[in-house]
């Protein structure tokens, strides 16, 4: 009971404890209130608040500012900003300076340094990989010279925020490289300075966006690929799992170029990977992407292309390649090409930039100048004019250029509306109704019979859908046929070509068409089968044809539609029965070894009946020569006995010419 009650009275007393400390000294002090200081003030210490005139002079210094001079002047303002002046008349003060167009001036060069930048990034944040054309030549219109630190900065900035767009940024320098290069080699020295300052700072997610970045300039042979071997090499010097890790990563990226142009260094680099993994001295982790890397390689990078399709805007004799190490030590990174420095020549430098950006893009006004006599030259046909009459009788007509487009572009689109349609159709009945109202132009249905066969080959397995689609456009008119007919030819031409799955899928839509009597039998006259002119690819396609044909068919009708004698010119190539018995051995041969020995009785029988056949033949042949013999011997005999004529003529005329005498 007396410990209970030490504790109570404790606790009263520490309740009552605050209650106790009231007094006024141990209130917190209120400080006087002073104005922020600018640069030109000194500050104030322990003096006390500033006097009157201290508090007016920001006031009084905002309103004495013109349009001109003072709200775009650090000195004036501060270094914090000093006066707050409103955006919307920040912006009208900005327009002023750039209608003045007093490029001598500095606040005008700081405004247009400002929109410089500004447009730079813009550009930069917005790339994508269907706009980089369009994105590209827009950078081009600004000046790259004078902005080409703005513009490596916006690139670096952009690629350590969204590391996964590292490869649009690449090819976006890999254009702008092919004409200014100083800016691809400002760009390859901040990455590689960056890259080995983060490597020594032990900063991952840094070294390894740098490491990506520079992986790509690789690809696009901005950079030489002995950094990309240099960087490897000092990654796995001494194996670390962040190393590691960085070294598949930018294995990954790079591999499939260093594969083409140095087998033997990616080899060197997969040993070392090798190696690490047979020591056992990194995580598990790191040692799964160690083997999920060697799996990557034998796919031989299919999912890591070097280059995309859609980002290979640069040939590779245009790419211009610098071969910087990541050892060199005279790096320069021209940190004051970020900042704004007034230049005394800026009206002259830039209309040396005009002069470099027209012969990069071209002169607009001569295009815009085009542009309107053709919009002139319309006008004048919609609205045509009567002729002068003069004594000449000159009419004043211009003729007019027809230009005629070389690219194929429209060729280009029409294959992509039919890929398109025949993607999108449900049903083949509406697939072959949405083509049929395409404008295609004459000579043209070569091209959509190409494009269903293409589709087609690229099904994992056949579909029915492609040749119903097919067997409708043959029975539609007699030019589909004949088109079919041609692709027929074409792709038994090319068939070494194509892979035994797409082979697949291509002979069963012929063998649908042939079974649908949607396309002429006579197609088979391009087959020769026999050793000579047939390949491994073409007999594959030849049996797998022949084999759809007698399941949709049967073997019987099948027969006798080969036997038909109407045909027999047609299939003399497919069934060849002359006294080349080798060919008539070769084909029973194929065609029992795919199941369909039934179609060789007219076969058998040739070869069995061929030694007759070669005899009587070699018979006819002796006899032909007997009798060219023969007659090349009366002809000789003929003319023998003409000339025996003719001395005894002469013989008799000079006789009777000495009698006379």
């Amino acid at each position: 009971e007396n410990s209970r009650s030490r504790m109570v009275e404790q606790r009263d007393e520490a309740m009552a404890a605050p209650s106790s400390t009231t007094s006024e000294d141990a209130r917190p002090k209120k400080r006087p209130l002073r104005t922020p200081a600018t640069e030109d003030e000194a500050p104030a210490g322990d003096e006390g608040p500033a006097d009157e005139t201290q508090l007016s002079e920001p006031r009084k210094l905002a309103k004495t500012m013109t349009a001109t001079d003072g709200l775009l002047d650090p000195k004036r303002t501060g270094r914090t900003g000093g006066v707050y002046v409103p955006p919307f008349k920040m912006a009208a003060q900005r327009e002023a300076i750039l209608k003045s167009k007093d490029a001598a001036s500095r606040e005008y060069q700081r405004v247009a340094w400002e929109a410089l930048r500004k447009g730079i990034n813009g550009y930069v944040n917005k790339v994508n990989t269907s706009n980089i054309r369009d994105v590209v030549v827009k950078l081009f219109k600004l000046n790259l010279v004078r902005g080409r630190g703005l513009l490596v900065r916006a690139l670096m900035k952009a690629q350590l925020a969204s590391p996964g767009f590292t490869h649009i940024y690449a090819a976006v320098v890999a254009v702008v490289n092919t004409k200014l290069p100083e800016v691809g080699e400002l760009l390859l020295k901040r990455v590689v300075v960056g890259f080995r300052r983060a490597y020594k700072r032990r900063d991952k997610v840094v070294a390894t966006a740098f490491a990506k970045f520079l992986a790509h300039l690789v690809n696009h042979q901005v950079a030489h690929e002995i950094v990309a071997l240099q960087l490897l090499t000092v990654l796995l010097d001494e194996p670390t799992d962040d190393s590691v890790a960085i070294a598949v990563d930018f294995a990954k990226e790079v591999g499939q170029l260093l594969g083409e142009v140095s087998p033997r260094g990616l080899v060197a680099v997969f040993e070392r990977f090798r190696a690490i993994l047979h020591e056992g001295d990194v995580d598990k982790k790191t040692q799964y992407t160690i083997e999920h890397l060697f799996a990557v390689r034998k796919s031989n990078f299919v999912e890591h292309p070097a280059v995309p399709d859609d980002l290979d805007l640069v040939e590779r004799d245009d790419q211009v390649t610098f071969e910087l190490g990541l050892d060199d030590e005279d790096l320069d990174k021209e940190e004051l090409l970020d900042i704004f420095k007034f230049d005394p020549d800026y009206e002259v430098h830039e209309r040396a930039w005009a002069d470099v950006r027209n012969q990069i893009l071209g002169d607009d006004d001569e295009e815009d100048d085009d542009e309107d006599e053709e919009d002139e030259e319309e006008e004048d046909a919609a609205d045509p004019k009567p002729p002068p009459t003069g004594a000449a009788g000159n009419t004043g007509e211009k003729k007019r250029v027809t230009i005629a487009d070389l690219t194929e572009q429209d060729v280009v689109n029409l294959r992509r509306t039919i890929y398109l349609t025949i993607m999108s159709s449900v049903g083949f009945e509406e697939c072959a109704h949405k083509l049929a109202k395409l404008d295609v132009p004459d000579g043209g249905e070569g091209e959509m019979c190409n494009m269903i066969i293409e589709c087609c080959s690229q099904e994992r397995t056949y579909l029915r859908y492609y040749g119903l689609l097919g067997q409708r456009f043959c029975l539609m008119t007699k030019p589909w046929q004949t088109a079919f007919d041609a692709c027929f030819k074409q792709q038994y031409d090319v068939i070494h070509r194509l892979e035994t799955n797409k082979l697949r899928n291509v002979a069963k839509f012929f063998a649908h068409l042939l079974s649908t009597d949607a396309l002429p039998w006579t197609c088979f006259e391009h087959i020769k089968l026999n050793e000579e002119e047939t390949t491994s690819s073409s007999r594959i396609f030849v049996k797998i044809l022949t084999q759809d044909l007698a399941e949709h068919l049967g073997i019987h009708t099948l027969k006798q539609r080969f036997q038909d004698e109407y045909m027999r010119d047609v299939f003399k190539g497919l069934f060849p029965m002359d006294l080349n018995v080798r060919d008539t051995r070769f084909a029973i041969n194929f065609f029992t070894s795919i199941g369909l020995g039934a179609l060789t009785d007219q076969l058998r029988a040739h070869l069995k009946a061929a030694p007759k056949l070669i005899a009587e033949h070699q018979m006819k042949l002796q006899e032909q020569q007997q009798a060219a013999l023969k007659a090349v011997v009366a002809a000789r005999k003929g003319g023998g006995d003409d000339s025996s004529s003719d001395d005894d003529d002469s013989s008799d005329s000079s006789d009777s010419s000495d009698s006379s005498d």
